[in-house]
Formats: structure tokens, sequence, C-alpha cells
């Protein structure tokens, strides 16, 4: 929906709300023309329910305000005696439309000295569980995501199995598109292939103000803009048709920023025609083919545990001369020079034309790409049939244009183009893990408004390949994920932290009992 459709919409429920209301307005004490005023009208019902004003709010942020309807529903029932649970119900089920029918059909009794603590124990334990869900709701939407890593794209930065906090505020939290979804579940409901959402209404993209920019070399979570999940899909092929926030969220390092112009030679990567320098946290990792004497034994099973070579590793024959690994540093293939028994360590590179590389046009591989821009917003490029590949998914899905080509002649919403111009910034995201990772490089630009948010902190990393306790990886407790030199754990400072309020809790309920 548009912002002017989303407009017509907000005076529609206007209206909705003055005709089903404005007696129970008047009967509160209150005029009837306060019923018809927006925002107003919500923070005078919520006098008229005995609620604080900030409860308002509430209601006009995406997500929340599906829980805070039904509340704000049950509550004005109650406030004028329809406290049963047939009331509680009907005012839910219909989506509050039985307020009309109490509006004008009932005696109305405002009940000015209404108590509103809960009746009893359950109706406790529901308003708990609900205040509960708003908070972790707001928090989940506008502040920090719960993440975990699922492939080895950033293996050696972040590791499968890590457990992530994602602040979306540093890039600036992106208010929910999709308006009617389940709170604090992503695309489908747990333990179930169900969708989680409706794919209409959709609000504007907008995004909260910034605390920084994103950097050539930041890690970022994003919405996969080729979501290929198969969940949802329809009959006429992989592409899954999912609203841009319930596409699947990716991690991947941003190599390349708006206005960058970005190249690809043998596996490096280069901005502005210069190398791309990396954090010392990143260790990229390359296919490497090694060759043996075939005489010395090796244990290579120790070596690779000692080597923390996590990707596959296999002989490429039955002769055994030859050993393929699929992920290897620099500082790794270093090392096995040095082994006994290794007579060579090549570092494997895409030559020729690779299929599935971005932007299809047979001509590059995944270790010899480019150049490239980076679209940036504002700017302005020439459109030709030549340019026209790299630029196609952005004029067309990204910024939604109606796009036509006959022959040599471009026509976008009708005009003949010659040039674009761009209306959102854009950036091209890679794993560390050169030669594993589904990147920029096989479906393209990231759009702005697809970026989720900055992973800060692993809470948790769990190795599935360990034993009892050894399955958690003690080492990356509470530890940073960016920042400068290697990473370190917090986890003893936690301990102590949650030791000390344990002690001042215990303490001070000791006093409280002394008092009393």
């Amino acid at each position: 929906m548009t912002l002017y459709q989303w407009f017509v919409f907000f005076l529609i429920v206007q209206v909705i709300h003055f005709l089903g209301t404005w007696k129970l307005y008047e009967a509160a004490g209150r005029k009837r023309w306060e019923a018809a005023i927006p925002v107003y009208n919500a923070i005078v019902l919520m006098k008229i329910i005995g609620r604080p004003t900030w409860w308002t709010l509430l209601l006009f942020i995406p997500i929340i305000n599906l829980i805070m309807f039904p509340v704000i529903w049950v509550e004005t029932l109650r406030s004028f005696g329809k406290r049963s649970s047939l009331d509680t119900f009907l005012g839910i089920a219909t989506c509050g439309l039985y307020i009309f029918y109490v509006n004008y059909t009932q005696k109305l009794n405002y009940v000015t000295d209404r108590s509103l603590n809960p009746d009893n124990k359950t109706a406790d334990t529901v308003s708990s569980l609900l205040f509960a869900i708003i908070v972790a709701t707001l928090v989940h939407t506008y502040f920090l995501q719960p993440y975990t890593i699922p492939t080895s794209s950033l293996e050696k930065s972040l590791l499968v199995g890590d457990f992530l906090f994602v602040s979306k505020m540093n890039y600036g939290a992106r208010v929910p598109m999709t308006t009617i979804a389940l709170p604090m579940v992503h695309d489908s409901i747990p333990l179930t292939k169900r969708k989680s959402y409706l794919n209409w209404p959709q609000l504007p993209y907008f995004r909260l103000p910034a605390f920084q920019k994103i950097h050539n070399c930041d890690i970022v979570v994003f919405n996969w803009p080729a979501d290929t999940v198969y969940k949802f899909r329809d009959n006429s092929g992989r592409r899954a048709d999912k609203p841009i926030d319930k596409k699947s969220n990716y991690v991947k390092r941003c190599v390349g920023i708006p206005g960058d112009s970005l190249s690809i030679k043998d596996g490096i990567v280069y901005i502005n025609g210069q190398l791309l320098a990396l954090p010392e946290r990143a260790k990229p990792q390359y296919s490497y083919k090694v060759a043996l004497d075939g005489k010395t034994p090796i244990d290579f099973e120790y070596l690779f545990k000692d080597m923390n070579v996590t990707d596959g590793a296999g002989f490429t024959s039955d002769k055994r001369d030859t050993l393929f690994i699929s992920a290897l540093t620099s500082a790794g293939a270093e090392r096995l020079k040095n082994v006994p028994g290794i007579t060579s360590v090549k570092r494997e590179i895409s030559k020729g034309v690779e299929n599935g590389i971005f932007p299809h046009i047979n001509k590059w591989n995944r270790d010899n790409f480019g150049p490239i821009y980076i679209p940036q917003a504002g700017k302005t490029v020439a459109l030709t049939t030549e340019t026209l590949p790299f630029y196609k998914m952005i004029i067309t899905e990204y910024e939604g244009n109606d796009l036509k080509v006959n022959g040599d002649e471009i026509r976008i919403n009708g005009q003949v183009a010659k040039e674009y111009t761009f209306k959102q910034n854009y950036y091209w995201m890679m794993g560390d893990n050169r030669h594993n990772s589904e990147d920029s490089r096989y479906w393209g630009y990231v759009p702005e408004n697809h970026i989720v948010g900055k992973p800060v902190f692993i809470w948790m990393s769990w190795d599935t390949n360990g034993k009892g306790l050894g399955k958690i990886r003690w080492e990356r407790l509470f530890t940073t994920v960016g920042g400068d030199g290697q990473p370190q754990s917090y986890f003893k400072l936690f301990l102590l932290a949650l030791a000390a309020f344990f002690v001042g809790e215990y303490f001070w309920k000791k006093r409280k009992e002394k008092k009393n």
C-alpha cells in the first residue's frame, strides 16, 4: 500500500471508531466530537478506560498494535460494565465491532471507579504474559534480535552454531513492512510449515535514524534478495514470493558499499582499484589441492583437528596422491607446506566462464569478476542493452518500475530511457569462505531496505560434533563480533555480574523483611 492508500485507510478507521463509540464517550462525560479527532480520540479513550496516555503510542507501532487492539476493546467493554466471558469473547472475535452493538443497543453505565487489578490468578497471568510479549516484541523488532549462524560462509569469524545478538539500532531500526504477523517469529509458525504473516497490507519502507553507516568489511544481517526457500514457493519455480522483511535472514561481510567500483582478481577483492584491507579477525578461505609424495604417512585427522579445518577435505582419486581441501586460510596453507610428505599446496582459482554468476552474461567466474559499480542513491548511470543486466532487478523488483525492452530501445514506465537514477543505496555482500558461500557473486546487489542489522555479540556457541560439555565452545561465549584484534570472552565478567545481582537481591530481601 502507498502512503496515500494508508492515509485513506487511517481515515476510514477513524470514521468507524467515531460511529461505534461516540455514545460511549458521552456516557463517560466527554464530548461527542472527541471521538472523531484522530489520535486525540485515542488519548481521551485511555482516560476513559483508566489506562496511561502512553498506551496511545503502542496503538501505532506495527505488530505491537495487533496485541494492543484486543486489549483496548476488552478494556472499553469493561469500563461500561460488560465484564462477562461472553462479552470478552465477542469483543475479540468480532474485531471490536461488538462495541457497535453495545454503543447503540445497550444502556450505557460508565464505571468511574473500576478496579484495574486482575479479577483472579488466571487474569493476572494473562495480563503479565501480554505485557511480557509486548516488551519482548519491542526489543526484538527495534533493538536486539537473536540469530543463529546456519552455514560456514563466514567460517573463522562466525562459526556454525554461534548464537548472536543482532543490533537493529546501529544501522537504524527498520519499521516492519508486514503489518499482520505473529510477534517474535520470522516467516513461519514454529514446528509447522505455515506462514506466520499475511502478505497484505504492507507498510512503505521506513527506517529510524542510524547510529552509524555500513562500512567496507562490516558483518551485516540482511534479508536475502533472491530468497529461494521452498516453503511458500508458487508452482512457477524456486523463487519464494515473500515480503521483504519476511525473506530469509542471511549474514555476510559487506565488501562493497554504495558508490564503490568492485572487482575480483584470482579470488582477491579490489575496491576502487585498491586491495580490500580486511580486519584482523577476517580470515578468508579458499579451496586448495595438496600433492603428497605417497610414501610418508600423515595423520590428517589429527592435523586437521589441530588446524581447525572444519569444511570438507578428501582425496581426488584412488591413488590418494592428491588431497582437496574446500576451505583453508593462507596461514593454514603455509603450515601444510612444511608438513613432511606434502610436496605442494596450490590454491584453486576458477578459470573461464562459470554458470550462475551475476549478472548472468556468461563472462565471469567466482574468482575473476568485474569491475562493477555498486549503485548509490541519487546517482545516475547510462542505460544500454549492455548495462541493463546489471540493473534490471533494481529497476523492476527493488524500485518497482515497469520495464520493457524492444531491440535496443529501453522503456521505463512507458518512457524511452537512456539513463537511470537510483532511488536507494545498494551493497555487495560476500562470505569469507570464498568457495563455499552463496553470496552477491551469484545474485547481485543487496538493497538498503533489505538490511536487518549488525551482529554485535556471541552469547552462546554450540559445536554439534562435540561431546557433553565439550559441545559448548567456552572461549566464544560472550565475545564481541566486531572490533580490532582477536575476540576476547567476557563470560567471566558476566558470571561475576550475575553473582553480584543475586547476592544483592538476597540482601535487599533480607533488609525488607527486617523493616516489615
